[in-house]
């Protein structure tokens, strides 16, 4: 069974499977159809490396967040379709090490990636690990927190997507993927309050084949290893081992499903059953494009003690599903944050800071209702992505978005650069700049500005706009209801493992002097 993909490929079934002549991005409608279906993504934006647990009716799901501050986006729902945001767990970032923090900026592509999220004893634990840090964890009581300040487990680097899991007799363990070493993957026993690992216990229950994203699950009778696995011309799909102790030996090992390339490979995930007593495969699409690895929903079919993933073709393997029939039917429809008009004393949950942010360059009580943003030096002239505390939030692909913040500029300082943005490894920008006391338009593009018309307002409203093509037009406006386009359509991208983001920035070349207010921001989405 392992190698099924070689027989279905050469007979061609892959490519005419339901479903398949779905093209990507061109969906008309995605989520809860409100007929009792869902069409996949569900979630059509980048929440990369998703595991999900159940606890009692509730479902909730984290994603890795790399530099983002707060860390690791932690997700809630009732109907696992439906998600909101229920926080980050992971505050302070320079716990992991400086380079974290807006003093370095030297962690894009790397930083928090791939976790696991198990709940034990009334207790929700979080483990992750970082390419050059190593593995960290921590606890809380409520998946809203207060988490505990980290403990790091194995200060390691080339380390990745760990997990855990106690077994029946409450003994906990931990596996994690050296990646750096072949992609062996190592079983550690582990304290049974999650907070060291018994580094000399290490068990090769793993290798090869760029195998990551383990989760440990326990289904009647079997302990399942699922992971995914990428092969060279082929793609990346879930596999998974199984044994009758957690400790192994994991000898029998079967391919899940297809690595359905035309669907961006759906391949890492949690396994979790329903509240239709259905089990299902919450996954984030492996491939990404401009909106990041979006997530998915897909049916687990149980054949022989295997949970096969997706739909099941007749030679017995799962592929890509792209609907299906809602697990729970809930009266309150959760959905994810995006508006914020920054009258609470915290930023709402869908915010994080690229990098750890200088927390003295901003505030939210100094002008109630506004976000305070102060200038800073960047850590190389002009350059965006090397500026402290811009603040960010991942977009969405539908068929039409359109976000507006209401800026106040009237204390800006020569040298002071501040507007809307739209990132990932590249960039764009509409905004103003202050040179020789006098404010203009400045657009940019990877640090290429445009400048226009003098601004000699107090106040400016920014605007950005796009579809599912993922192209971007900036609006500025003077009154809040006339907007002019200004700069060319700029292709959001892929990069550093991320989808585009957008991003509220205030830095100055020339001084730590000068600041901006913005008293909302509108995002709207179709």
């Amino acid at each position: 069974m392992r190698f099924l993909w070689t027989i279905i490929l050469a007979t061609g079934l892959s490519g005419v499977l339901k479903g398949q002549s779905v093209k990507w991005g061109e969906w008309t409608c995605n989520g809860d159809c409100g007929n009792g279906t869902y069409v996949n993504p569900i979630i059509p934006s980048d929440y990369s490396d998703i595991d999900c647990i159940r606890v009692g009716d509730d479902y909730y799901a984290i994603s890795s967040t790399f530099q983002f501050s707060p860390g690791m986006t932690i997700l809630h729902s009732k109907d696992l379709v439906n998600w909101e945001i229920c926080g980050n767990a992971l505050e302070d970032l320079t716990q992991i090490g400086e380079h974290l923090n807006w003093t370095r900026m030297n962690r894009y592509g790397r930083g928090v990636w791939a976790g696991t999220l198990r709940y034990h004893d009334n207790r929700f634990y979080l483990f992750f690990g970082t390419p050059d840090e190593g593995y960290f964890m921590t606890s809380a009581a409520r998946p809203e927190g207060p988490w505990e300040p980290l403990v790091c487990l194995l200060a390691e680097k080339g380390w990745d997507d760990c997990t855990a899991i106690w077994d029946n007799n409450g003994k906990a363990y931990f596996a994690g993927t050296h990646f750096a070493d072949g992609y062996k993957t190592y079983l550690f026993k582990m304290s049974t309050d999650g907070k060291s690992i018994d580094r000399k216990s290490a068990v090769l229950i793993n290798e090869g084949n760029h195998r990551e994203a383990s989760k440990l699950i326990k289904v009647g009778r079997w302990y399942y290893l699922v992971f995914s696995e990428h092969k060279n011309g082929i793609g990346r799909y879930v596999m998974a081992k199984r044994a009758k102790k957690v400790t192994g030996p994991y000898k029998e090992e079967r391919q899940l499903a297809l690595p359905s390339v035309e669907a961006m490979e759906p391949n890492q995930g949690g396994i979790v059953l329903g509240r239709d007593n259905k089990w299902y495969f919450l996954t984030h699409h492996g491939s990404g494009r401009w909106d990041g690895r979006v997530v998915s929903l897909l049916p687990v079919t149980w054949v022989e003690e295997w949970p096969l993933i997706g739909e099941v073709t007749p030679e017995g393997i799962g592929t890509m599903k792209w609907d299906g029939n809602m697990p729970f039917i809930t009266e309150e429809k959760l959905s994810i944050q995006r508006s914020d008009d920054f009258d609470n004393k915290q930023l709402a949950s869908q915010w994080q800071w690229n990098y750890q942010p200088r927390k003295e360059f901003f505030s939210l009580d100094e002008r109630p209702g506004w976000l305070r943003l102060k200038a800073f030096r960047p850590l190389a002239s002009n350059r965006l992505l090397k500026a402290g505390n811009t603040l960010t939030q991942r977009t969405f692909r539908g068929q039409f978005n359109d976000v507006v913040i209401k800026m106040d500029i009237s204390q800006m300082e020569d040298g002071q650069k501040a507007g809307l943005c739209h990132f990932s490894s590249q960039h764009s920008a509409i905004g103003v700049v202050k040179e020789g006391g006098v404010c203009v338009i400045e657009y940019r593009v990877n640090d290429k500005t445009t400048q226009g018309r003098q601004i000699k307002s107090d106040y400016i409203w920014f605007r950005t706009q796009w579809g599912q093509d993922g192209k971007s037009q900036y609006y500025y406006s003077l009154d809040g209801d006339n907007f002019h386009s200004f700069g060319e359509p700029y292709q959001m991208v892929w990069g550093n493992y991320r989808g585009d983001r957008i991003g509220i920035y205030c830095f100055n070349d020339k001084s730590d002097k000068g600041f901006v207010d913005v008293d909302y921001c509108h995002y709207e989405l179709k």
